[in-house]
This record gives C-alpha cells, sequence and structure tokens, in this order.
C-alpha cells in the first residue's frame, strides 16, 4: 500500500532524520522525497510503502510529533503598499504599530523614485481578519494605506507556506470542496519535482499551474463564449463545432432525424454547455443521446456522464473502465502526465461514466504494427466512415474516422488545426505541453499516425475535423 506524506517539519538540522526514523521504526519504505527549501521551507512530501497496519501506526506516531499538515491553522500573507514620505525615520512608526500588533514580516521591498514617496511595501502574516482591519485603520492615521493584489506564483512573499497559500488560491478560483486539497497539493509538487529535474524553475511551474487554473475559470458562467460553426454535408446532414475556450471541441452530427456528439470538454462547464445543447437541439432533453469518444482524455470525456450511449474503441473502454474503479487511466500511468492529469481532473471535476453505458466498437485486441490501421467501418445517416486506429502516439485507443464519399474526416487530437484556434485556445493550449513535457505518449508515433491521416485522404476537398481549433479545409490534388 502506498501514501503520501505532506509533512509540516521544523526548520532546523535532524527534521528529516525524525521522520525517518519514525517510518523506518515501522518497516515503511520511503520511495520519493521531495523538499525545496526556496519554495517551502517547511514542507517535506514523502512518498511511503507499507502493510495498511504500518502505515496507520505512523500517521498516528506522526501527528503526535506534530509532523502532519493540518489546515486548522493555516495562515495567509496579504501584501500592502505604505506610501511613505521619503524623509529619514518615515518607516518607523509603521514598523512600531506592526510590532504592536504582533505581525510578522515576510516581504519587505522599497526604491527611492526621486520624488517626495517611497512605495514601501511588506507581506504580513494574516491570521485574524479583525485583526487586518483594525491594523489597517490605526495605519492609514500614519499614511496612505492599500492592499495589492499578487499572484502567489509569480513571487514568493514568505516560503513557510507557500503550498497552502498556492493551493488556497486554486481551490478559490474554481470553487474547489476542500477534499482536493491533498491532491492539489501531492501532485503540484510532484510535477515541479519533475520539471525541476529537467531544468525548469520550480516557479515558472507555479505559475503555469496558477495561469491553467486561472483560463479554466475565467470563461464560466456569462463569460462562456465557444465559437460555434455550423457546416452542410448534404441537405439532410449538418455538422456543428462547439470549441470552448478551454478543453477540446464538442462536435453535434446531425443526419436526417438522429444525432451524434463526437467528443465533450470539460465537466466544469456542465451547466454551460447544457444551455448551449438546447438552444442548438431544443429537443435535447427528449432524444436518445450518443456520443463517440476519440479517446479517453479528461478534456474530451468531461460530459459523458450526460449521454445514454457512449461508443469507443476497446482500449479507450479499457481505460474508462480502469478510472471508474479508482485505478489509474492510460494517462497516470505515465509518471510524466500522471501529475497534470490528477490537477487536470480536480480542478475541472472530471467523474468517468458508468461502464454499462459504454459500448466499444471492433474487435481490435490484435497487436498493431502499423502507425494508423483500418479496424472496420461505422455508419451514422448518411455518413458512412472508415475507422482507423492510431497505435496509441497521443493516446492507446485513439480513433480517426474518414468519410471518401462526403470528404469528411474526425481526427481526434491526433490532427488538430494549430493554426485554426481562438485567442483563447491558443493560450490554453500553451501549459499542457510545458507540465507534462509533451502532450503526446510518443511524439515521433504521433507525427507517423498524422502523416499516415493525411495519406489515406483521396483526392479532393476535404473537411477535416480535429479536436482543438476549427474545422480545416484540406484540398487533395490529382497528381
Amino acid at each position: 500500500m502506498k501514501k503520501t506524506y505532506i509533512t509540516s517539519m521544523p526548520d532546523h538540522i535532524g527534521a528529516f532524520l525524525k521522520a525517518s526514523e519514525c517510518l523506518a521504526s515501522f518497516n515503511i519504505n520511503i520511495t520519493r522525497v521531495s523538499y525545496n527549501k526556496a519554495v517551502d521551507s517547511h514542507i517535506l512530501f514523502i512518498d511511503a510503502e507499507g502493510d495498511k497496519e504500518q502505515l496507520e501506526k505512523a500517521d498516528r506516531e506522526l501527528e503526535k510529533i506534530g509532523y502532519l499538515q493540518t489546515n486548522k491553522n493555516e495562515r495567509s500573507i496579504v501584501l500592502l503598499e505604505f506610501m511613505l514620505r521619503d524623509v529619514p525615520g518615515s518607516v518607523t512608526k509603521v514598523l512600531r504599530l506592526i510590532q504592536s500588533y504582533q505581525l510578522n514580516i515576510s516581504y519587505i521591498s522599497s526604491q527611492e523614485n526621486d520624488s517626495l514617496y517611497q512605495a514601501f511595501k511588506m507581506g504580513l502574516f494574516v491570521e485574524n481578519e479583525q485583526k487586518l482591519k483594525d491594523f489597517l485603520q490605526e495605519a492609514q492615521q500614519i499614511c496612505p494605506v492599500r492592499v495589492m493584489d499578487y499572484n502567489h506564483s509569480e513571487r514568493v512573499f514568505d516560503n513557510s507556506i507557500f503550498y497552502q497559500t498556492f493551493v488556497s488560491g486554486l481551490m478559490k478560483l474554481t470553487n474547489l470542496p476542500e477534499e482536493k486539497r491533498d491532491t492539489l497539493l501531492v501532485n503540484s509538487n510532484i510535477v515541479m519535482q519533475l520539471l525541476d529535474d529537467n531544468g525548469l524553475s520550480p516557479f515558472k511551474t507555479f505559475e503555469s499551474i496558477s495561469r491553467f487554473a486561472e483560463l479554466l475559470s475565467k470563461c464560466r458562467g456569462e463569460a462562456f463564449s465557444p465559437r460555434v460553426t455550423e457546416y452542410a454535408i448534404t441537405e439532410n446532414t449538418k455538422i456543428t463545432t462547439i470549441e470552448p475556450p478551454c478543453g477540446s471541441n464538442t462536435t453535434i452530427v446531425q443526419s436526417g432525424d438522429d444525432v451524434l456528439f463526437i467528443d465533450c470538454g470539460y465537466a466544469l462547464y456542465q451547466k454551460e454547455m447544457l444551455r448551449l445543447f438546447r438552444n442548438l437541439l431544443p429537443d435535447f432533453d427528449n432524444i436518445r443521446k450518443r456520443i463517440f469518444v476519440t479517446h479517453a482524455d479528461v478534456d474530451h470525456c468531461g460530459l459523458l456522464s450526460l449521454f445514454d450511449e457512449i461508443l469507443t474503441s476497446v482500449k479507450t473502454k479499457e481505460c474508462l473502465v480502469l478510472e471508474y474503479n479508482g485505478e489509474p487511466g492510460f494517462r497516470e500511468q505515465n509518471p510524466l502526465h500522471k501529475p497534470y492529469i490528477n490537477i487536470c481532473k480536480a480542478l475541472t471535476a472530471y467523474c468517468p461514466p458508468d461502464p454499462e453505458k459504454v459500448t466499444a466498437l471492433w474487435d481490435t485486441q490484435t497487436e498493431q504494427t502499423a502507425p494508423l490501421e483500418q479496424v472496420g467501418f461505422f455508419d451514422f445517416g448518411e455518413l458512412h466512415f472508415e475507422a482507423y486506429q492510431g497505435k496509441g502516439g497521443h493516446l492507446l485507443g485513439e480513433m480517426v474516422l474518414i468519410d471518401y464519399v462526403h470528404h469528411v474526416a474526425f481526427t481526434g487530437d491526433i490532427y488538430i488545426n494549430m493554426h485554426g484556434m481562438t485567442h483563447e485556445q491558443a493560450e490554453y493550449n500553451k501549459y499542457a505541453p510545458v507540465l507534462m513535457s509533451s502532450v503526446d505518449t510518443d511524439p515521433e508515433l504521433c507525427a507517423a499516425e498524422r502523416r499516415a491521416i493525411l495519406q489515406r485522404l483521396g483526392a479532393g476537398e476535404w473537411k477535416v475535423f480535429g479536436a482543438h481549433g476549427m474545422m480545416k479545409e484540406y484540398n487533395v490534388k490529382v497528381e
């Protein structure tokens, strides 16, 4: 049995030794350790392995010696700017007031600017909101004071509570419940450790996570404004693409009275997407809802619980079943991708669908040799697709649908229209490659799959629907 301990250790010699001796006394093996004093001078992450009884004993002992994190005493930091006259001793009254309120200073920054005043910035520990209000009221009698907003990941004003402050900011952005705190703490630390080993500054990692969370949260509610485009394929068949600022496209294929969805975005936007679905399909609540999933990434599967029938490849169903049973999906089985995916699932409220709703199409159990292989056919209304499976360059179980009569292709994430993204989509898509090292499981294999798709398109004008960016018109000329 494995467990991650988030230990809060005193900043003195022998602190880690004491924790290590505690775990060793219960015959528990330490499998990973992460500590960076420049990031947080107290928090040490320890991955440990032992049986349930051993770990429970360690829990009690670590709590007894005060090494386990608790949220009861969580502190925060407020950054204040005091506008002081640029004369000797001007800061003394402020410092005396700070001392009288027994507030600790975690950050100081000031520099003259050839004016009569200095903007004197201080970071102060805050444990009591009323105490802060009283302090500010008195401080205003000395000089003008303002509370400044700041991004925790851009500059650390106190490194003894960085992780808790950072994660609290993430949770506030996306209205996450308290039980998600440890998931974010642990996985933020793991992704930082992985990227730090590759030369990326820890605070660049935290900045990327923070910015990713901000992008997810800022386009909710009335700010949710996806690009919606309709394409006529025949008189009776049309395709509508919904391109949200964050996450994969959702495509609606209507052929006669039949409706098929292809992929769906983040669970975070369920209310917004439902409103849009009902606007585009007035009878949405009464129809049988079917969806085809190109692959099992979290940004393609967030709304699967809304559907009655989920059509996938065998491997994609396998991944969804693993997640439903609380086991690592294909992404989490990749150590480089696991922390980002866990963060993403927490921030977007991902919940895997009931496997009873999932139907695996085609028998693809034989070992695949080519980057892209035909595995069967898929008919929907007037559209007749050849179904191709990728070898797993982006993710195992990835599927491509090609209709050679109507020159329509659905290519998932193997082939996307990078140049056809909105500004918001392009901004969102910057962060996964940083935090995962690569969005592809095997970038070279994915490139081979991409070439194979284009080689299979026959002569003529094609409509290629990738899972990010708008539809791409692709012209294959006869030589």
